[in-house]
């Protein structure tokens, strides 16, 4: 992959990064447990749920947020360092991507047979709130294409890196 090519994506990753950031930011900032269960009927079916998914949105905005950041020092350097930016973006992957797909509380799954119908491919295991339901599906649309923009990342840059260990 070119100099100009990484740097490119370095620079649509951040702006995606930091736009997710925000949202989730926002969000968590106004909603409480309480209200989230509130709104939902029955407090003992719904207070484990959504305490999970409020968890895992917590470490989605860390993890974003470290990576933007990382990123906004790779684009901020004199002299752009590919092999940072390579590994930055391989950490993007690993954490935001698949955190976003696979949340430890497992609130919800994603069903990729839905993606090729234009129907969103996030599947809740209860049902949320309005607002709850509109972040996490405009925040899949984001993800989804970080994910296409960055899969190389999954595969190639460790067998590069093995490559590298291997012929030092």
């Amino acid at each position: 992959m070119s100099a100009t090519h990484l740097k490119q994506l370095c620079e649509e990753t951040y702006t995606k990064l930091k736009k997710v950031s925000m949202e989730l930011e926002r969000y968590l900032n106004q909603v409480t447990l309480n209200s989230l269960v509130a709104q939902s009927g029955d407090p003992e079916e719904y207070e484990s749920y959504y305490r999970n998914y409020l968890s895992d949105l917590r470490h989605l905005l860390v993890y974003c947020e470290n990576a933007y950041e990382r990123l906004g020092v790779s684009l901020r350097r004199a002299r752009f360092n590919e092999e940072f930016a390579e590994e930055v973006l391989y950490q993007v992957y690993h954490s935001c991507i698949n955190n976003f797909y696979y949340p430890k509380g497992e609130v919800y799954d994603e069903d990729g047979r839905y993606a090729y119908t234009n129907q969103d491919s996030i599947i809740f295991r209860k049902k949320v709130t309005p607002e709850l339901e509109n972040l996490t599906l405009s925040l899949s649309k984001v993800f989804e294409q970080l994910r296409d923009e960055l899969q190389y990342y999954e595969t190639d840059y460790i067998t590069k890196k093995r490559m590298q260990k291997a012929q030092a």
